[in-house]
């Protein structure tokens, strides 16, 4: 790549990223603790005649059944994809608040579907350092268009949502972008929790559009290293820029689909932070052999050429192409894929469930993670 360079220095700065604010290990062991605390206060839900499914602590969701009907409830944050879209902005004055609204849509209505849950409903919440930051169009109108643009991909109600202007705790030019939805499990649906995966299930990929969701700190500081910064030239003529913005894909109609087909997933997931490790989130001791993978994003590969990170760290740090994963019975492997075809989602039969210590293996890439590297409660 003539407009990109690597280094042992910018791989230096890779090992220090999960030092500078966005370290799992720290990050994760909070979740587990908050898991903890709030278990605690579950006797309020008798109150409405409520209860949960305490297996969805940790879960995508959070799910509880009230007077007969099953409700997955999720909170999520885009995170700082949205420093990277106000900068193209200053340095192109091309807008991509569009995009990075359907970012946080997706982070959120990916998660809920997670459950098997279908979204009926989203919340907005929008906090800037200034209310002079809704003055410029390119960024207000752009950004409410292209919420409601998700909103619409995700068969799903904009609720309304929470705006706060905050000086000294968001820079003035700062973006803070996430939101809430309430899901709706279909009747005769179980929740899906990962915890009924067995041997012999078979593994589908969906496949992402780039970055999606995750990375974008590491991404930035890419971006620093790189000649033209978020200009440089990718070897396809894009921008670096403008292919990490590429909006994320939203897999609620998928997922949909497929619970209309009556085919019952033992596992659904949104490939995010953790990347390929995120097979591990349901709780069911077997291993999971993946034989192949979908291509890697051009966005994805300068990252980890320019980082020189491992196939082991890149698989386990960014999404790698794969944007979310699925478990079923093998005589529904066909569907899967015919409907995933059907309805404009890339999709690859990847690989298998097999009996052992819970872990994923790649053996082409020889890379190997270990249930305790992923721990959420």
């Amino acid at each position: 790549m003539s407009t990109i360079q690597s280094g042992s220095k910018i791989m230096s700065d890779f090992k220090n990223y999960k030092q500078s604010g966005v370290d799992y290990s720290v990050l994760d062991q909070v979740k587990s603790d908050a898991i903890n605390f709030a278990k605690s206060t579950v006797g309020a839900l008798s109150a409405f005649g409520a209860s949960e499914y305490g297996a969805s602590r940790g879960a995508s969701a959070y799910v509880m059944n009230m007077q007969g009907l099953n409700l997955a409830i999720v909170t999520e944050g885009l995170g700082t994809k949205s420093v990277i879209a106000e900068q193209y902005l200053q340095q192109t004055g091309q807008s991509r608040f569009h995009d990075i609204a359907v970012d946080a849509v997706a982070a959120i209505v990916n998660d809920v579907i997670s459950v098997g849950a279908l979204p009926a409903l989203v919340t907005a919440y929008f906090s800037t350092g200034d209310a002079s930051w809704y003055e410029d169009p390119r960024r207000s109108l752009e950004l409410l268009k292209g919420w409601r643009h998700a909103c619409e991909l995700s068969q799903a109600t904009w609720g309304g949502g929470e705006s706060p202007a905050l000086p000294g705790l968001v820079a003035k030019d700062g973006l803070e972008l996430g939101g809430s939805s309430i899901g709706v499990i279909p009747e005769g649906i179980d929740p899906i929790f990962g915890d009924a995966i067995q041997p012999g299930q078979q593994i589908i990929l969906l496949k992402s559009s780039g970055l999606h969701t995750n990375g974008a700190s590491l991404a930035r500081l890419v971006a620093k290293k790189l000649p033209k910064g978020l200009l440089t030239t990718l070897p396809s003529g894009r921008d670096f820029g403008s292919a990490l913005l590429d909006p994320s894909i939203i897999y609620v109609k998928f997922v949909k689909e497929v619970l209309a087909a009556g085919i019952r997933p033992s596992f659904l997931n949104a490939v995010t932070g953790h990347g390929l490790m995120k097979v591990m989130r349901g709780k069911s001791q077997v291993k999971f052999v993946i034989e192949d993978l979908p291509e890697v994003p051009e966005v994805l590969e300068t990252m980890v050429d320019v980082l020189q990170l491992s196939k082991q760290e890149a698989y386990s740090t960014l999404n790698m192409g794969i944007g979310y994963i699925l478990t079923v019975d093998e005589d529904c492997v066909a569907q899967v894929l015919h409907l995933a075809d059907l309805h404009g989602y890339g999709a690859i039969h990847a690989g298998y469930v097999a009996e052992g210590k819970r872990g994923v293996v790649v053996p082409k890439f020889n890379i190997e993670y270990l249930g305790e590297d992923l721990k959420f409660s």
